[in-house]
């Protein structure tokens, strides 16, 4: 199976200079916890999640519409291509500790998203070889939930 199969499109982003209050209503408007942020060419340069926007709200004590999405964004950003195998993006998703992954094209620019929902999802509905997949997904979900000790600050 690949990348391609599983992932969730359309992408829906936001630019660094946007606020806070922008990824935050594409969060809610499309029910999603992270926006890739891209530049003006659409390449992407970065992530927000819902988390990010919650202790920029908690820590700085700002509005959202004064944020500016560029202080909070993770740019260390971890991608997957649409033909890359679903189990290699698995691997990157338990290597980096991430539950989702902006899934690009050659040119850097995304095209969906690969989450473990999406992967969940597709264990629940049945494929075929559901032990195997099973086996991977909870090997993704231990090596994402491993204390990290700080040695992984970005998505």
């Amino acid at each position: 199976m690949r990348v391609k199969d599983l992932m969730s499109q359309p992408v829906f982003t936001c630019t660094p200079d946007q606020p806070l209050q922008a990824a935050a209503q594409v969060m809610w408007e499309h029910d999603c916890g992270i926006v890739p942020v891209v530049d003006y060419e659409s390449h992407l340069v970065g992530v927000v999640t819902d988390r990010d926007i919650c202790m920029a709200a908690l820590f700085q004590n700002r509005a959202l519409s004064e944020i500016p999405i560029s202080s909070v964004m993770a740019s260390n950003v971890s991608t997957c291509r649409p033909e890359d195998p679903l189990i290699d993006a698995e691997h990157l998703m338990g290597l980096r500790q991430v539950h989702r992954l902006p899934v690009v094209d050659d040119a850097g620019v995304p095209t969906g998203l690969l989450s473990l929902a999406d992967v969940a999802r597709r264990l629940r509905q049945g494929n075929g070889s559901k032990n195997s997949g099973a086996t991977d997904l909870a090997e993704t979900v231990a090596a994402i939930c491993e204390p990290n000790n700080g040695r992984l600050a970005a998505h």
